[in-house]
């Protein structure tokens, strides 16, 4: 831990000590929280999964003496839990932002150990939402107790833990808009980035937003024989294949039509060689990247559209048939810079043109997220700097971009202009967030915790200075 500290922060020793002390509660605690099984989508999980995670949530911010504890029946019909604490007279106030949702644990079987199940291994701890975004909560949590062991936590603190940011359906956008008041704050950190690399302090300074839509190809009454009917009669499903071949070019690029300028944006600033991005990615050798430019401009700058899914016969039980029908859920990506829903009807019409033999289109939105800038010549990034250099001595801070999407942040950004918002977190590469055996590293927890818990020491010394 650090050996020195900056001129203008106090000693920060008994506050790394502070950290380290509590960080066998925060592996219980993260445990029972992973130990939910938060998807936000009752086709796949129990509602009660949710509702009780927000229950412990709500439960351990009261726990910390937190006033004012709700949780927040929000218009998408999830709940987040909202809580503050008040600081000394004229302190600033502080947002800290985490969600208790997580993604489907896909093939559970695929799980070294069971995704719902916080287990040690190699120096991670493995569960479904250990490092985004329950263990950014702990983050938040493990940052205040430690203030307050040493002195107290020297703002007033908001925090809001959402219910549904996988599932991108917008209730706490909605809830906030509908309630302005509720979230207004000096400074807001995003608990839900992560470091470039483990060891590697960094900042997020963009977000892609993202549209998702499903789209669903008809052209016959229902399925024929195909040794019958075949080579005459229109396929849905080869015509949907046909539509989603075309929102790429040559190179795999995305090449939504209406979208060429943004299709051609670069990334100034941190770099992402391509030899760690394949390394990361886990590309099999011989397998090219897809798209052209820099690592950097393809993931952070520049439109990127992907097939989540389609829903035609499986392989096993499948007959020889003509399909009469097919859908798919494809996401794009929006940089910086492009409006979501003029994004969403780009892609719309481009699905819809691309249909071949007059097959019969339907788009239907399932969701929608503004992109993110932030301003990194605030002075909350100035505190946050000088925090990192001390919890991760021997670094300096850097500032990526992200490609994943947080659709809160524009709306944050669009009701509290004033605010400064910063993005840390947990979800570095070697996490791999949204994939079978997801993990955190305990070690940039300790990190991030003391440096968030130093960061609020530091900003609040110098918004009264």
């Amino acid at each position: 831990m650090p050996q020195a500290h900056p001129a203008g922060l106090e000693d920060p020793t008994p506050l790394a000590q502070a950290v380290a002390a509590l960080m066998p509660r925060a592996k219980d605690e993260l445990a029972e929280l992973v130990a939910y099984r938060s998807v936000a989508d009752p086709r796949q999980f129990p509602v009660s999964e949710c509702e009780k995670a927000a229950t412990w949530v709500a439960d351990a911010l009261r726990a910390e003496g937190f006033d004012e504890v709700a949780v927040l029946d929000t218009p998408d019909g999830t709940q987040s839990v909202y809580g503050l604490l008040p600081g000394p007279e004229g302190a600033p106030t502080v947002l800290l932002y985490a969600h208790y949702d997580v993604q489907p644990p896909l093939d559970e079987k695929a799980w070294v150990s069971p995704p719902f199940e916080l287990t040690e291994r190699d120096g991670r701890w493995y569960g479904r939402g250990s490092a985004d975004c329950k263990g950014g909560f702990l983050m938040h949590l493990t940052a205040l107790r430690a203030l307050r062991a040493e002195g107290g936590v020297p703002v007033t603190v908001k925090v809001i833990v959402e219910g549904s940011e996988e599932q991108g359906t917008g209730g706490l956008e909605r809830y906030a808009e509908a309630h302005p008041e509720l979230l207004t704050a000096d400074a807001i950190v995003i608990g839900d980035t992560g470091n470039f690399r483990v060891g590697l302090p960094t900042v997020t300074a963009t977000l892609r937003g993202m549209t998702m839509v499903e789209v669903g190809v008809k052209t016959l009454g229902g399925n024929l024989h195909s040794g019958q009917f075949g080579g005459a009669a229109p396929d849905a499903l080869a015509a949907l294949i046909r539509m989603l071949d075309s929102l790429r070019d040559e190179t795999g690029a995305t090449a939504v039509r209406g979208l060429e300028e943004q299709a051609r944006q670069g990334w100034e600033g941190l770099q992402y060689e391509e030899s760690a991005f394949r390394a990361d990615a886990k590309v099999l050798d011989g397998v090219g990247l897809i798209g052209t430019g820099t690592v950097a401009d393809r993931i952070w700058a520049r439109p990127a559209v992907t097939v989540l899914g389609i829903d035609c016969p499986a392989i096993v039980g499948a007959t020889p048939s003509v399909q009469a029908e097919a859908k798919a859920l494809v996401s794009l990506r929006v940089p910086p810079g492009l409006d979501a829903a003029e994004a969403e009807e780009a892609l719309t019409a481009h699905l819809t043109a691309a249909a071949p033999w007059g097959a019969r289109v339907e788009v239907t939105p399932r969701g929608q997220g503004q992109a993110f800038r932030a301003d990194t010549g605030s002075p909350a990034y100035a505190a946050m700097a000088e925090a990192m250099g001390v919890a991760y001595p021997g670094e300096e801070l850097q500032i990526a971009g992200q490609g994943g999407s947080i659709p809160l942040c524009n709306t944050l950004a669009t009701l509290y202009p004033e605010a400064e918002i910063l993005l840390i977190g947990l979800s570095e590469p070697d996490a791999q967030i949204h994939a079978v055996n997801e993990s955190v590293s305990p070690q940039e927890l300790e990190r991030l915790s003391l440096a968030e818990a130093l960061f609020l020491r530091g900003y609040a010394a110098g918004k009264r200075g």
